[in-house]
């Protein structure tokens, strides 16, 4: 964080100081900031968040035994430290993080970029990142830090010195991005897709429109979006816009496009063309659909001024997206494909397709597949859908786990009049067992599921057994 003294952070957050006596309120802070004990170090600030199973200001203690300088609570506590006394300490992270951005934003160097959507996000942010972080400094956010408590202390990261600011902005309902966006208004927006991942708690897929429409509107005024051409909903987001768009996509009717696209296990193949200009890259991250991602961040770097030559080479130095996404663990025999971290029916569709795409001929594709969370009164229908493309794409055994996802097991033998090419295990440790028994040579084993399914365990203990 940048230096601030304990009279500017309360000022910032409305909040009252609560300072030991031997402390002025002209002491400067200048640490990171953090709503995990855990993680604090000598210097920092705790925001002690109220949770769901737990509260934050029972963990006060620990956090000022690892050095925190400032705690911000929302009531008095017996603390060593100085305290900042808010109404609500998630509000006062909010507040801290604007002012932050804004001073930072003072200097007239920084740039911030967000994006959005109802998959690739994390990947397109990695993306984006790598390409900004060889031009100057930059601050992102770990794993998916996106909601009103990842993303602002991702904010309160930046220092005097940070060029660019990425930030990854989920939501779950209408209002969340917005309130994210007033504490970084963007100058550049990315909206990737819109689907159904997260449909339940949105309440339906218009809502989602709305809802990830958003970030558009929280553009400067000379901002500039990014936006899918393939994508009709996507699309409609053009008339919010404030200034420019730039179009990226797979049709040649975009700014950003690709075609000669070709894909194996060992990645993506493509030429793009950005602006005119032709480039052919390889880029290692596996699945065809990630490619989307990948012109998506080329239309960021272009519109930040970047080489597109040094942004293929920054594409092509990445082999991971992240952990846990098309994850390839490739043994002598047998490759596993661990791609649970989430999923939504289009993450889910998309990811069977490269199983067929990648596997190489004479050898058999497996589906190892658990339930996709959070698609509300749609769920059955999605899982119904799902069980149709895997007969459809003729994968030769489908492992379903947990009971969450029995429907897709029935659906599949329904849809296929299978004899055995579906199996039900309830738990990971049976499905583990089983494929131990049954994989052979030259299998490809894809894992996906939500994250609240754990299969992305399972991924692990097979990536470890078959690499």
């Amino acid at each position: 964080m940048i230096p601030m003294t304990l009279r500017e952070i309360a000022s910032a957050v409305s909040g009252e100081l609560v300072l030991p006596t031997s402390v002025t309120d002209d002491l400067v802070i200048a640490g990171n900031s953090d709503t995990d004990s855990r993680l604090i170090s000598p210097g920092d600030v705790f925001f002690a968040k109220p949770g769901e199973f737990t509260d934050g200001h029972n963990f006060v203690a620990d956090a000022v035994e690892n050095g925190a300088a400032l705690v911000v609570v929302n009531h008095p506590v017996d603390a060593p430290v100085p305290q900042l006394v808010v109404p609500d300490t998630v509000d006062a992270l909010a507040d801290l993080a604007r002012e932050v951005v804004s001073r930072v934003r003072a200097h007239g160097r920084l740039k911030i970029v967000g994006i959005t959507g109802s998959n690739g996000k994390t990947t397109t942010k990695n993306l984006v990142a790598a390409m900004c972080a060889e031009h100057g400094n930059t601050v992102w956010p770990k794993a998916s830090f996106n909601n009103e408590v990842g993303a602002p202390l991702t904010m309160l990261k930046l220092t005097h010195d940070t060029k660019f600011l990425v930030l990854e902005l989920g939501a779950s309902g209408i209002g969340h991005i917005e309130r994210l966006t007033r504490l970084a208004p963007l100058d550049i927006a990315v909206v990737l897709m819109i689907g159904l991942a997260h449909a339940g708690e949105f309440g339906g897929i218009e809502n989602t429109v709305i809802a990830k429409s958003e970030i558009v509107r929280g553009l400067l005024p000379n901002g500039v979006a990014v936006l899918n051409h393939d994508d009709p909903r996507v699309v409609s987001m053009a008339s919010l816009a404030p200034g420019r768009i730039v179009w990226f996509g797979r049709t040649h009717g975009s700014d950003v496009y690709a075609h000669n696209v070709e894909s194996d296990l060992s990645g993506t193949s493509f030429e793009i063309v950005a602006s005119g200009e032709n480039a052919s890259v390889r880029f290692r991250v596996l699945g065809e659909h990630h490619v989307m991602n990948a012109l998506a961040a080329v239309a960021v770097g272009q519109e930040l001024g970047f080489a597109l030559s040094d942004m293929v080479d920054s594409l092509e130095k990445i082999t991971l997206a992240e952990r846990w996404r098309m994850q390839v663990f490739a043994g002598p025999q047998v490759t596993v494909i661990n791609d649970a971290y989430n999923a939504s029916p289009d993450s889910m569709a998309a990811a069977l397709k490269t199983l067929v795409h990648v596997t190489p001929a004479g050898a058999r594709r497996i589906a190892v597949l658990g339930a996709m969370a959070e698609l509300g009164d749609q769920s059955g229908e999605e899982h119904d859908r799902i069980a149709l493309l895997i007969v459809r794409l003729n994968i030769d055994l489908l492992v379903v786990v947990g009971d969450e996802a029995r429907r897709l097991h029935i659906s599949s033998i329904n849809e296929g009049s299978w004899d055995g090419e579906s199996v039900f295990f309830s738990t990971s440790d049976e499905a583990y067992d089983y494929l131990v028994d049954h994989v052979r040579s030259n299998d490809v084993i894809l894992v996906k599921s939500s994250n609240s399914a754990n299969l992305r365990l399972l991924g692990d203990r097979l990536g470890e057994t078959y690499a």
